[in-house]
């Protein structure tokens, strides 16, 4: 009995020091790695020890849960390998910064290289990324604001809400690079009916109602 509670201990403290880095969370292929096999996974589950979030992603019992939205990017990213080459972006960046009102929708990353998954609920596109556009967000690489605002736009999200997630980080003194924004919206300017990328970065300003001063 007791060298099977030693056992137990050790196995948890394995998944432990590995889950301490995503936010509470191991795969199952990160568990192999330290010799936790799947079905000790499972028992650990039905004991309570792990919770079990999605194929192959658990949680370990009482690690902060985020709310609902932000843990859902958290955990298909996650259960997508969690690699820094996947960068949350659009909706899910801007909730990750928490700007804008959204509905909940699918987890949205982006990939330098193609990639396919089954998870229900991700969506993955090709786009790379220079390093001025990439931030850690609590551990999860996400699009800056700046980048996330372009990437709203370049999606045709509607401007009077894109305008709305640029207010609240204008607010939350989130937005860093007022001229990189215009850069990054240069592409889009003359179908919005912008001169050019500042034009349209000031068109938003305006529907948000954030002040230059």
């Amino acid at each position: 009995m007791g060298y099977k509670c030693c056992m137990a201990a050790i196995t948890i403290a394995k998944l432990g020091a590995i889950a301490a880095e995503r936010w509470g969370m191991v795969t199952t292929a990160q568990a192999s790695e330290v010799g936790v096999s799947r079905k000790t996974l499972s028992a650990l589950t039905v004991s309570g020890a792990l919770e079990r979030l999605a194929q192959g992603v658990y949680r370990m019992a009482g690690a902060p849960v985020a709310m609902l939205e932000i843990d859902t990017i958290r955990v298909h990213w996650v259960a997508l390998g969690g690699t820094k080459s996947l960068v949350a972006a659009g909706k899910s960046a801007a909730t990750l910064h928490e700007i804008g009102d959204w509905f909940p929708g699918a987890s949205e990353f982006v990939s330098p290289a193609r990639r396919t998954t089954r998870i229900d609920g991700v969506r993955i596109r090709i786009r790379s990324l220079e390093a001025a556009d990439t931030v850690f967000v609590d551990g999860m690489p996400t699009m800056t604001v700046e980048r996330t605002i372009a990437d709203l736009v370049e999606s045709r999200e509607d401007l009077s809400l894109v305008s709305g997630a640029l207010r609240d980080a204008a607010m939350a003194g989130k937005l860093t690079a007022p001229r990189r924004l215009g850069r990054l919206l240069q592409p889009f300017a003359r179908r919005n009916g912008a001169l050019n990328g500042e034009d349209l970065a000031e068109r938003l300003m305006h529907i948000g109602g954030i002040s230059r001063d």
